[in-house]
């Protein structure tokens, strides 16, 4: 089996790119898989992850980002230059590789895709929510491109063989989506030991980004910490809101309890280090950061956001959930662990056995009953037919 890999690039630290890396990886050492991964935005960068030295890497040269922080009108005349770039070598590329199953990871070649007909079969793995254009929260003409988008990307998925989202709820935000299936990330390292919950800590972990809503973890930290002392509070992440949520701790008055580090080589153990995960996100596809601290035994206080944690988290079980954007509730929640360690101990132990459902194992078991479905209609001119059809 062949299966080529479309994604904008993989020297970014990111989830998305974290899990492609893992995924072909178990692929080809445990299925015998060719696999290949094709960039449109790599520009000669070395990927953050590691691969498997028998997984081929192929930059088309599109380089999208040449448009990144400029204009709405620069975007509009530059986008659809690079798109019709773009068609003509992944074209190019498909119809001389011959693979069995040509994967999209939603970027820029999701709606060129389905077009190419190479003999692949197109499947199509959505790493956000449906909502996610339209939680950036933008005003003007890019308010009405963000829903235009939106509407686009729901059009682009119903012209794929098979389209997975991360999400059981997520999947519902696809009406008329055929050949749907939810399909979480593994845990993507092993977690031989928990956490002892001891450490007065709590940890959270993400890019500094609006999406992360660190700015909200930081205002509830400061009720949570008055009514705790002692307990400290590490933001484990980089990214373009470092300056302004520094200054938003100094205002706080929380300096002394508010560590941020900008990356960590050895995630699991800085997992274990703590006694809670927080996560305060505005949205998300699935939180790669409460299936790891699941994985470590750590209690989890998260924020109600589309989508994901109710699909790792079972609110007052293995953590507490606590409604969007309402910190006042999330710092009593984070209170409430911070002060009970029997609480704790109990929450602990439920989130590391609800950690094995993400085993990898058997995750990539349920990609490679997909997989074979697929490669059994590959090289054919007719349609496959679609679950409902089966």
């Amino acid at each position: 089996m062949k299966i080529i890999y479309c994604i904008a690039a993989t020297y970014n630290s990111g989830g998305m790119e974290r899990v492609l890396a893992n995924k072909v990886n178990w692929l080809t050492r445990h299925a015998g898989v060719e696999c290949i991964v094709v960039t449109s935005d790599q520009c000669g960068r070395k990927p953050f992850f590691e691969f498997d030295k028998r997984v081929r890497h192929i930059d088309l040269g599109i380089n999208y980002e040449a448009n990144n922080g400029r204009g709405f009108l620069n975007k509009l005349i530059g986008y659809p230059l690079r798109q019709w770039r773009h068609r003509r070598r992944l074209s190019a590329l498909l119809r001389r590789e011959k693979a069995d199953i040509t994967v999209s990871m939603f970027c820029n070649e999701a709606a060129l895709l389905p077009d190419i007909k190479d003999g692949s079969r197109k499947l199509l793995e959505v790493h956000f929510s449906r909502f996610k254009r339209l939680q950036y929260g933008r005003t003007g003409v890019w308010a009405i491109a963000d829903r235009l988008r939106s509407r686009g990307d729901l059009r682009t998925a119903r012209r794929y063989d098979r389209f997975v989202t991360l999400t059981r709820e997520d999947m519902g935000y696809w009406p008329d989506v055929p050949g749907i299936e939810a399909i979480p990330n593994a845990v993507p390292f092993e977690a031989p030991a928990a956490a002892d919950l001891s450490q007065r800590k709590v940890l959270a972990v993400g890019r500094l980004s609006h999406q992360k809503g660190f700015d909200r973890l930081i205002d509830a930290w400061r009720d949570a910490v008055a009514a705790n002392p002692g307990w400290t509070l590490e933001i484990v992440g980089s990214g373009e809101q470092h300056d302004e949520l520094k200054r938003q701790i100094e205002e706080n008055g929380v300096a002394d309890s508010v560590v941020m580090t900008s990356g960590c080589s050895d995630m699991p153990a800085k997992y274990r280090e703590a006694s809670i995960l927080a996560m305060t996100s505005r949205y998300e596809g699935l939180p790669m950061a409460l299936i790891e601290g699941q994985a470590c035994g750590l209690p989890i206080v998260a924020m109600d956001c589309k989508c994901g944690p109710r699909d790792v988290v079972t609110d007052g079980s293995d953590g507490f959930i606590t409604p969007q954007g309402d910190t006042a509730t999330f710092a009593d929640r984070l209170s409430q662990l911070m002060s009970d360690a029997d609480l704790r101990v109990r929450m602990g132990a439920e989130a590391r056995r609800q950690a094995k459902r993400f085993d990898p194992d058997k995750i990539m078991t349920r990609w490679m009953e997909i997989f074979r479905e697929l490669e059994r209609y590959a090289g054919r001119d007719c349609g496959m037919p679609r679950p409902s059809e089966t």
